[in-house]
């Protein structure tokens, strides 16, 4: 059977649609995001474990909370979690809203580990984040700028981008037109602004009850230094600046929120450009009964 995609915006709901689908089709679900691989690290990347049940996930809590995960090893992770379901009989669901993985996986492309350049980090420290999301828009290579919310991440997203410039053979290795892509019946969960924006709102204030910010403080007890969280932008940024008293409650809700929101509308607009780039996905939306949600599913399977 062809690999079953769930992509979408945040708050859309695509983890439980998934399970249903997981269920429907005795399969496992692989992760498409790029911060529920760490540990520990559950309320601020939404992973929503109870959500599973008995439904088998693959990369969720792989590796320590202050590591820094890349789309290199993510590309390896996925391919071993994709061919070990199958190799059960089972089926793979991959779900998630990282554009650039999910994308990337989808291409069938491979990536080098990128090593760091300290002379190019030392030239770019000072810049703003606005002057380094710039400097990312001028290169033509695909790169994601979904997750760019910190200056730490843009920098690294740079020397990516310089490590190809200078080594061409790799950067055509990394070149989707020469992979072989996944065949694969995409499914987007579609909702509109106004009621995505609501469920974000709704959701964000469920996971400050729930005990976000206890979450920031555990981390940062367990060894995980304030910088590292922030790197991990969203959630472990603005949170995390409220702990270390930088912003007031408030202020952290409400810039919070607005980053959220932002991120969300990046998220739909890189999905559109995969519609651009080939893939067609198949919008299916948000609030569909799941019994119908699942007849349109299966009959995009058999097509």
């Amino acid at each position: 059977m062809k690999l079953v995609t769930i992509i979408g915006p945040t708050a859309s709901g695509k983890t439980s649609r998934a399970v249903e689908i997981a269920k429907k089709l005795k399969g496992e679900i692989i992760s498409g995001d790029s911060r529920q691989v760490y540990r520990n690290m559950d309320l601020g990347t939404g992973k929503d474990i109870e959500e599973y049940g008995d439904i088998p996930y693959h990369l969720i809590d792989i590796c320590n909370a202050g590591e820094k995960y890349n789309l290199h090893r993510y590309l390896k992770d996925f391919q071993i979690a994709m061919h070990s379901i199958r190799l059960r009989g089972k089926n793979p669901i991959l779900c998630g809203g990282t554009g650039l993985y999910v994308e990337s996986a989808l291409s069938g492309i491979t990536m080098p580990d990128v090593p760091e350049n300290k002379e190019l980090r030392q030239q770019l420290a000072d810049c703003s984040l606005e002057k380094l999301t710039d400097i990312l828009r001028g290169y033509k290579e695909l790169h994601n700028i979904t997750d760019i919310d910190t200056v730490k991440r843009a920098i690294r997203a740079i020397e990516i981008q310089e490590y190809y410039r200078n080594n061409p053979y790799e950067a055509c290795e990394a070149d989707r037109r020469h992979a072989k892509p996944i065949d694969s019946v995409i499914i987007g969960i579609e909702i509109s602004r106004e009621d995505r924006r609501r469920r974000i709102s709704e959701r964000l204030d469920s996971r400050l009850q729930a005990g976000m910010i206890d979450e920031i403080r555990n981390l940062i007890d367990m060894g995980v230094s304030p910088d590292d969280l922030i790197y991990y932008g969203l959630e472990y940024k603005f949170l995390t600046l409220h702990v270390i008293g930088k912003l007031s409650y408030e202020e952290m809700r409400r810039q919070l929120e607005i980053a959220i929101h932002q991120f969300a509308k990046r998220q739909m607009t890189w999905f559109r450009g995969m519609e651009r780039r080939g893939f067609t996905i198949n919008w299916l939306p948000y609030n569909l009964p799941s019994e119908e949600f699942l007849y349109r599913v299966e009959s995009l399977l058999i097509e």
